[in-house]
């Protein structure tokens, strides 16, 4: 299936992108909770231009904001999920409440879990490279987990990579929300099954969307920025012939 280009706050894209069909998975990396930075008076600090201060990154006024804006796309994709479809979250630390909160109300009260990315990183001074950074993805579940089973393998709950340790990110565009392949691969491979059809309402540059085709399950994305859609199409294309 191609990306669409949609809003994710706005039912018609994920009629066009699901065709009547329920995905088995809700995988998706959203926009952070990333307040706009202002001086006391209310003026808007000066652009450091670090990824996070460049489009298409999004800055919220508030959490009450963010907590409104997850309150629009949130419910429109779990409509379109199976009953006992999981949802898999990435986010900030600030992103975690709003997040949960309004997947509590929709019915998904129980959290199995936080998956961590611990991003790799060099020190400025040093030829050291460090794990000062993280960004976690929320496993949330209408149903509580099951008991552990110490016949089976632990989930994986952690990964340790840099941003762009395959060189896809810098490829397609460098995305602020890029993710190595290394650190979807667990959460696709723990939370769905081959063939199973998963869902990213923020396609971003399409680390989930070509993570899903690698491990063979189907995918259904958008993406609202046509130019970022159109990579997305570009890398799925290649994905899919590779």
């Amino acid at each position: 299936m191609d990306c669409i280009c949609a809003d994710a706050t706005r039912p018609d894209g994920y009629v066009r992108a699901l065709r009547g069909e329920k995905a088995a998975l809700l995988l998706t990396d959203p926009p952070y909770c990333l307040l706009t930075r202002r001086r006391r008076g209310g003026d808007l600090r000066d652009n450091r231009n670090r990824k996070i201060d460049r489009a298409p990154a999004v800055r919220f006024e508030s959490v009450r904001d963010y907590r409104t804006f997850t309150g629009q796309w949130l419910p429109l994709a779990v409509e379109h999920l199976q009953p006992h479809a999981p949802l898999v979250i990435w986010t900030n630390f600030l992103g975690k409440e709003p997040i949960v909160s309004t997947a509590r109300k929709l019915g998904f009260a129980h959290t199995l879990g936080e998956f961590v990315w611990a991003k790799r990183t060099r020190n400025v001074n040093a030829n050291e490279q460090v794990l000062r950074v993280y960004e976690v993805a929320l496993v949330l579940s209408r149903t509580p987990p099951p008991p552990p089973d110490l016949s089976k393998p632990p989930l994986p709950w952690s990964v340790v990579t840099g941003y762009d340790d395959e060189g896809e990110g810098v490829k397609w565009g460098a995305h602020p929300h890029h993710k190595p392949f290394s650190s979807i691969a667990p959460l696709l491979l723990t939370w769905s099954r081959p063939g199973d059809l998963v869902l990213d309402p923020f396609a971003g540059s399409g680390s989930i969307p070509v993570a899903s085709v690698r491990l063979q399950r189907r995918t259904a994305c958008l993406e609202k920025e046509p130019e970022w859609v159109a990579r997305v199409n570009e890398r799925l294309k290649q994905t899919a012939s590779a």
